[in-house]
């Protein structure tokens, strides 16, 4: 890797920065500078033969600033400490054999480490595996880990991507961590940020100003330049950093409809390129950009029209962007399950602009559908999780749904056992960031109509306390009800591996949607409708076909 600190095999370590605005560097270990040679094109190296792993460091900027590795790996002191010499090939792997499995067995567990336990660890994460792994989940995604300021956070606002943040353990923590969930048969995604850097920590502007493009500003400040050859290299060894040094299984980039890359190739294709077909990788993109997923692309998008159907049909919320569901939510999600996306070109009444690309000649293994996610359950004030605004009854029929239907369903911790504790928005800034972030927070939630409660202090460790999933209340009928369904779909329906549907409303709220030998029929209203089923026994049903908030999954013979 070129940049960072690389430990040489004959000794000592190499110390790489690109800092172009920069008129002298000096490496600064135990608090003595050394002045780093230039390499020409803004780069600077030392190579010190008494440095080695666990040495502590950090670059001095034309003798004025001390700032950290942007590539370091890790960080024992947080964002403004010095950063760690970290040498990956100590870690005696023990799943060397390890292979992961295509991606259509995917079933994805959403959790952020510091809230998954009491501990808030790797290590106290990892001695949940095997639960996992018994319910019928194949892989877990971890949110953000990349360096952040303070001790919690979603992991949004980090600012040093190759560092997992030392508040949930050490390197080699998070590597033991991959090691068990392989041995117990899991897969393991890391969602990663490409398109910010967080508020508090990032120096680059300082010495690399190159790294952003001030003529486009995204919500979170100026554009990551991907039009400069250095920033992309920076960001596509990231990617194979996570997937090589440790092991991850595959990546899901966080919103990539705010990466603004105008080069004659785009910096996902160019990522996708690079990385080898058996490892996943999965987008996030809320401008429903069909041309980055499918064969020999991407493997999935997380699907947020299917999310919003879903949400609406449950709740009939129609505050914000759920307002595009609300006319004919229960048809929308019915061409979710079939074509992918509900919106393919057509005008959202939310933005008033087209959205989408044509999706329908698409399998469904490249939608990753999901009930709920820390982004739609933390985004509401109060943090309530879907179980809090509807009843079991619904949510038992839409959970067969999103769990047996051919799509890659999506899990967000707890919500297997039924878990109704809150999952809030937290962070730990200080000063005037800190009061501006809870500033904007009451600001944004002033404007609900239907919101009139009090909105939870980010800031507040109380806050980070009560979403902190407490294992002690699981309920163990929502845990069965998952675990059975997971089974039914390893055994019956993963097999199939289905292309396109094609759906068809039998009223205004129930619908079938077939998918070549795989037929659902379901009815998410409160009054019958007359239909006609298979007559052979179905895969699962939960009531008479047609009758109210039915289900029913059949395999044709």
């Amino acid at each position: 890797m070129p940049f960072g600190a690389e430990v040489l095999a004959e000794g000592g370590v190499r110390f790489r920065l690109w800092a172009p605005a920069a008129k002298t560097v000096d490496l600064v270990i135990e608090r003595k500078p050394r002045q780093m040679r230039p390499q020409g094109d803004g780069w600077f190296e030392s190579v010190e033969r008494s440095a080695g792993p666990g040495t502590l460091y950090q670059y001095g900027i034309d003798g004025q600033q001390l700032v950290p590795d942007p590539a370091s790996r890790f960080q024992p002191q947080d964002v403004d400490g010095p950063s760690e010499v970290i040498d990956a090939s100590t870690y005696p792997w023990k799943d060397a054999g390890w292979k992961s499995p295509p991606w259509r067995e995917a079933v994805i567990y959403e959790l952020h480490v510091g809230t998954f336990t009491a501990e808030g660890t790797y290590a106290a994460a990892a001695q949940k595996l095997k639960q996992l792994a018994d319910v019928g989940i194949t892989a877990v995604e971890l949110m953000p880990l990349s360096d952040f300021a303070g001790k919690r956070n979603w992991g949004y606002d980090g600012v040093l991507p190759f560092a997992p943040d030392s508040a949930y353990g050490r390197p080699e923590d998070l590597e033991a961590f991959i090691g068990t969930a392989h041995a117990a048969g899991l897969m393991v995604f890391l969602d990663v940020v490409y398109n910010h850097f967080g508020p508090k920590g990032n120096y680059l502007g300082m010495y690399a100003p190159q790294f952003f493009n001030q003529r486009d500003q995204t919500p979170w400040g100026a554009a990551i330049n991907f039009g400069n050859d250095v920033v992309r290299q920076y960001f596509l060894h990231n990617v194979l950093y996570w997937l090589e040094e440790y092991g991850f299984d595959g990546l899901r980039f966080d919103a990539v409809h705010a990466i603004i890359d105008r080069s004659p190739r785009h910096i996902l294709d160019e990522i996708r390129a690079a990385v080898p077909g058996h490892k996943h990788l999965v987008l996030e993109n809320d401008a429903n950009q069909a041309r980055f997923v499918g064969p020999g692309k991407y493997n999935a998008q997380w699907n947020d029209d299917s999310h919003h159907a879903y949400h609406v049909t449950a709740t009939g919320e129609t505050d914000g962007y759920y307002i595009a569901y609300a006319e004919d939510p229960v048809k929308q999600l019915a061409r979710c399950l079939a074509e992918g996306f509900a919106y393919q070109g057509e005008v959202s009444p939310f933005t008033k602009e087209s959205r989408g690309e044509k999706s329908s000649d698409l399998p469904p293994a490249c939608f990753v559908d999901f009930l709920q996610n820390h982004d739609q359950v933390g985004n509401r004030a109060p943090g309530e999780r879907l179980i809090s605004l509807s009843d079991d009854r619904k949510l038992k029929a839409l959970s067969a749904i999103q769990l047996l239907a051919p799509s890659p369903p999506r899990i967000f911790m707890g919500e297997e056992w039924g878990c109704r504790q809150p999952f809030q928005f937290f962070c730990d800034f200080d000063g005037e960031l800190g009061e501006a972030v809870r500033n904007g927070r009451r600001e944004e939630f002033s404007r609900f109509k239907s919101f009139t409660g009090q909105v939870p202090d980010p800031l507040a460790e109380s806050t980070f306390k009560a979403s902190t999933l407490d294992w002690s209340k699981a309920d163990q009928v929502w845990l069965a009800h998952y675990k059975n369904l997971l089974s039914l779909r390893q055994k019956h329906v993963v097999p199939l591996n289905c292309g396109p549907g094609k759906y068809g409303m039998l009223s205004e709220r129930a619908f079938q949607v077939s998918w070549g030998r795989l037929l659902l029929i379901a009815n998410c209203g409160d009054k019958p409708v007359r239909v006609s089923g298979l007559a052979e026994k179905p895969l699962w049903s939960n009531g008479e076909p047609g009758s109210p908030w039915s289900v029913n999954w059949w395999i044709k013979q």
